[in-house]
């Protein structure tokens, strides 16, 4: 029997420490920061793997994030039409980094932002937040629950394990403030933060976080991704679509070439499926389910891997006595009955609607369609969306609700929209809606069996593709243009 491990007679081992270095070429800095992180990871893999062959620790095994650090003595004077890429006053600036890796690209494109607003390097060291052993492992390796066994006693007396201390929200939600140093973060999440996203995104999606795009499309309905399946395989299979591989649940990719792995048989609770493209400006689309929980748990987590924009194609509850089955719902405002976000942000909080989405929507629409001007008007009513946390709401008594509804001028009701704008705002993500009206409960069309089978058939792959064509739209748009100020609050973090 192995004697319980006591981790107060043995000492904190860890790599041997790297000399802190300075920068003024981003691609070279990012290079020491794989670097440092590849050092680290290795080290708690090569030491978990000792101990799950059978070697008694020789004490606590430790490894630290890589650290960002940028100091700046000066009041930039930057190009104002970029809301990132540089901070508003002098001071340091830090960031714990993971998974430099995946965030490369992203990486070196920040960086180089900062070296050339503030004319300063930066500087890469190792960080004292450690990695826990759960976020050091390659993708698809888990810590197992028996290992306490081997090891005679809990797991953090070996290894670091996630600390909420490190993985919140504070800096996205204004509450982070400066550290002990007076440092204030350069990006918007910690290191650990972004390692527990990407492992839950794995975990909720069954796709690995590599394979997301920049441009995410939200559903509600199982139908609307078999339509988006269909449709991707055709662009794969199109040497000219500029769309390089189809990525399933189960991290089978489909390219000209064929299929390599297979799609798992159960699927995930939020089915995700990747149109891939070279440069990552491909679309992501996610099948989120009901509810403003689930809503909120896929935006959390997505929006570490800071995409360029999100939309939310769903249906939703027709409120005018004017709009008919099938119709669409261009949300230009939000009512939060949701709940879920209101101690992250407060209801008195606007959400507003973003020129740049609304503009490729509206365009979308009309290519689609056909229709446009009036014309428009017979498939699209622009209004309030209202985001409720119960979808059995016509059961209540109506006299309140109705009332509210009225209220505020509102068309269309839902269960996620709001909570995914909301979202979108909180984490400085360009978002929008398109919503279309799959019944009338207040009006005595109920959403029943057999009611709205035609609808489905019609209307299904014409509202897909105008999300789509609304993407493509945004991705042809200058970054500093869709990532606009509207979205930056005064004292921002200088990554985007």
């Amino acid at each position: 029997m192995r004697v319980p491990y006591a981790p107060a007679e043995v000492p904190v081992l860890s790599p041997v420490p790297q000399q802190a270095r300075s920068f003024d070429d981003p691609a070279k800095a990012v290079a020491y920061i794989i670097e440092l992180y590849d050092e680290a990871t290795e080290f708690l893999r090569t030491q978990f793997r000792a101990v799950m062959g059978g070697k008694e620790p020789q004490g606590r095994y430790r490894a630290f994030y890589p650290r960002l650090e940028m100091t700046t003595t000066s009041f930039a004077w930057v190009d104002s039409r970029l809301s990132f890429g540089h901070v508003s006053e002098p001071g340091t600036y830090f960031a714990t980094l993971t998974r430099p890796d995946l965030f490369s690209n992203y990486l070196t494109q920040q960086i180089g932002l900062l070296m050339k607003n503030h004319n300063v390097p930066v500087q890469v060291s190792v960080s004292d937040t450690p990695i826990p052993l759960h976020f050091a492992l390659p993708e698809g390796a888990h810590v197992e629950g028996s290992i306490e066994d081997r090891l005679g006693g809990p797991l953090r007396d070996v290894f670091d394990v996630p600390d909420l201390e490190t993985t919140n929200d504070d800096i996205v939600n204004g509450t982070a403030g400066r550290d002990a140093m007076g440092h204030r973060p350069l990006a918007t999440f910690t290191a650990q933060r972004v390692d527990y996203s990407l492992a839950r995104l794995a975990h909720y999606t069954a796709t690995s976080p590599a394979h997301f795009q920049n441009h995410v499309l939200f559903t509600n309905y199982q139908f609307y991704m078999e339509e988006f399946v269909t449709w991707a395989k055709m662009q794969v299979a199109d040497p000219d679509s500029g769309y390089v591989a189809f990525v399933e649940p189960g991290n089978a990719v489909t390219t000209h070439d064929g299929t390599t792995g297979t799609p798992i048989q159960k699927m995930p609770q939020m089915p995700t499926y990747h149109l891939t493209r070279e440069d990552g400006n491909g679309i992501t689309m996610v099948n989120i389910g009901v509810g403003p929980s689930n809503a909120k748990t896929a935006t959390d987590h997505i929006a570490v891997l800071r995409p360029h924009a999100w939309l939310m194609l769903g249906h939703c509850a027709g409120l005018r006595h004017s709009q008919s089955l099938g119709d669409y719902v261009l949300a230009h405002a939000y009512v939060r009955e949701d709940h879920v976000l209101d101690d992250d942000l407060p209801v008195w909080v606007p959400i507003p609607a973003l020129a740049e989405i609304q503009v490729a929507l509206e365009d979308a629409v009309e290519k689609v369609t056909g229709l446009e001007g009036y014309e428009l008007k017979r498939v699209m009513r622009t209004g309030t969306v209202v985001t409720i946390d119960n979808r059995n709401w016509e059961l209540r008594d109506q006299s309140g609700p109705v009332q509210r509804l009225s209220q505020s001028r509102a068309v269309a009701l839902d269960m996620e929209s709001a909570t995914i704008a909301a979202n979108g705002f909180r984490f400085r993500v360009p978002y929008g809606t398109l919503l279309c009206v799959s019944d009338k409960p207040l009006h005595g069309e109920l959403k029943l069996p057999g009611m709205a089978t035609d609808f489905y058939k019609r209307q299904v792959a014409q509202h897909l593709q105008i999300g789509i064509h609304a993407l493509e739209m945004l991705r042809e748009m200058p970054l500093e243009k869709l990532h606009s100020r509207k979205l930056r609050s005064f004292d921002e973090t200088a990554f985007l």
